[in-house]
């Protein structure tokens, strides 16, 4: 088993038609979510609002191909009847179950298409690595590889799938999350904890700086496991979603390599985050790691707009890790070895470790490459 079909009480299904795929995942448990932040918010977005207040779901139901994006009255309502139709397969109340799509902006759901691929998934509803295998593939848009998780802790774990590949900025991107945990943990702390592990994770990811209509994040707890220590389970949790945050970074539109920005001494985690994010999210850094160029100044100027004050000439900059980490700025000092930088570039995983000298805040980012592909996805991502 792969990730969420580890943990007990979780079953998935997934249908993939060409674009078109639906996935439904089946748990009963306490939950929790959050939501794009952009106010041009999807259907199924703003009917989820409403419904998590409740605090539990029984199911999961996800279409991808059709985003259900402004499209207005109808569009809640499709929304709903996706969620009815789910319950109907499922035999529960429709009001438990969560709804998510992703896909085209400024398209009607085909109710027709989504109701005779959840009638399809329902029986072949499975705890198996095969079962998960297909809901995440049906998930999937402009994704290349699907995304698992699995965090195992001190008797229980935590495991998640998710998909994303471009639309991605901070506040989350145009991704899907859907992880479980077998600890049982109230609705309100699973909130509290969902959050905290939603903004040091997906929060800090930027493929292209857009932010999108749909992205959402879910967590159902069943509780399979009894009672865990909270701060056990919140490392667990975040540990799982920054694994699946790398794996949409990684898999970035046209990307060819993986950038993480690491910032240590900050004034505290909130400005290290900001000076990660700008910098892993320049597209100046983006290409300069694309062409292999250790444009390190690059790095350095993105850091200075982020609006975190620190002295430039206390800065320190290194490229990749541990003792093949190469030092590019000392102290505000030059220090370069440019050919050695260039070889620590070659790799599918880029690593700058920045420290601004302010504090002990320190908080990472992730990103990839900017290459010619993503713009011929997304010239012709409609067409």
């Amino acid at each position: 088993m792969r990730s969420i079909c580890a943990v007990e009480g979780v079953e998935a299904a997934g249908i993939k038609e060409g674009k078109y795929g639906l996935a439904v995942i089946r748990a009963s448990g306490t939950a929790a979510a959050t939501f794009t932040s952009n106010l041009v918010s999807a259907a199924p977005v703003q009917l989820m609002r409403e419904r998590m207040k409740a605090g539990r779901l029984e199911a999961i139901v996800v279409n991808s191909g059709c985003a259900n994006a402004c499209t207005g009255k109808q569009g809640y309502a499709d929304a709903v009847a996706m969620g009815r139709i789910a319950a109907r397969a499922l035999g529960i109340e429709a009001d438990r179950v969560g709804v998510a799509s992703t896909g085209v902006i400024g398209r009607h759901l085909d109710l027709e298409l989504i109701d005779r691929q959840c009638t399809e998934a329902a029986p072949l509803l499975a705890r198996s690595a095969y079962a998960e295998t297909a809901a995440a593939r049906a998930i999937m848009t402009t994704d290349l590889a699907e995304k698992h998780a699995l965090a195992l802790a001190d008797g229980f774990c935590v495991g998640g799938i998710c998909k994303g590949s471009g639309m991605i900025a901070p506040n989350m991107g145009t991704m899907l999350a859907f992880i479980y945990t077998d600890a049982a943990i109230g609705a309100e702390d699973l909130q509290t904890s969902l959050r905290s592990a939603v903004r040091r994770s997906f929060n800090r990811v930027v493929v292209d700086g857009d932010e999108s209509t749909n992205d959402c994040a879910f967590c159902t707890a069943t509780g399979a496991a009894g009672r865990v220590p909270k701060s056990d389970f919140d490392a667990a949790l975040e540990a799982c979603c920054v694994s699946l945050a790398q794996q949409i970074a990684a898999d970035g539109e046209g990307a060819t390599k993986l950038i993480e920005v690491r910032v240590m001494g900050a004034a505290d985690e909130a400005a290290a985050e900001a000076v990660a994010r700008t910098v892993v999210g320049s597209p100046l850094v983006k290409t300069a790691v694309y062409g292999e160029d250790p444009n390190w100044g690059r790095v350095i100027a993105a850091a200075g707009r982020a609006g975190v004050r620190f002295d430039p000439d206390a800065v320190s900059l290194t490229i990749g890790e541990g003792e093949a980490g190469t030092p590019l700025v000392r102290d505000g000092a030059i220090v370069s070895d440019l050919v050695r930088a260039k070889a620590a570039m070659h790799g599918r995983r880029v690593v700058f470790t920045l420290s601004i000298g302010e504090g002990d805040g320190a908080a990472a980012a992730w990103g990839c490459d900017l290459t010619e592909r993503y713009v011929e996805i997304n010239g012709k991502y409609t067409t």
